[in-house]
């Protein structure tokens, strides 16, 4: 890995800001097949904010996203989802 590759904290900082100006602009929302659950698995918060699992595990490093892990499932509260998207601090 050379220097110019590294990911710096600043890096991630504005990729996840620019994630969410995208999501605020596409007005995402749950679609209408979707089941809101106060609890979800990692497959559904991908599936509802269309990411990718590394993506999503960036979201949970950074600590912009809390999660509950039991055994060896992760699960995301909906109402943190929402505030995200809202831009608000949980």
């Amino acid at each position: 890995m050379t220097p110019d590759e590294i990911i710096t904290k600043a890096d991630l900082e504005k990729f996840k800001e620019e994630l969410f100006a995208e999501l605020r602009k596409a007005n995402v929302r749950p679609n209408s097949k979707m089941q809101i659950k106060e609890w979800l698995k990692s497959y559904e918060v991908r599936r509802l904010l269309e990411i990718s699992p590394g993506t999503l595990q960036n979201l949970r490093v950074n600590g912009t996203l809390p999660y509950t892990k039991i055994g060896g499932l992760l699960y995301y509260r909906y109402e943190d989802i929402r505030k995200l998207l809202e831009g608000k601090k949980s």
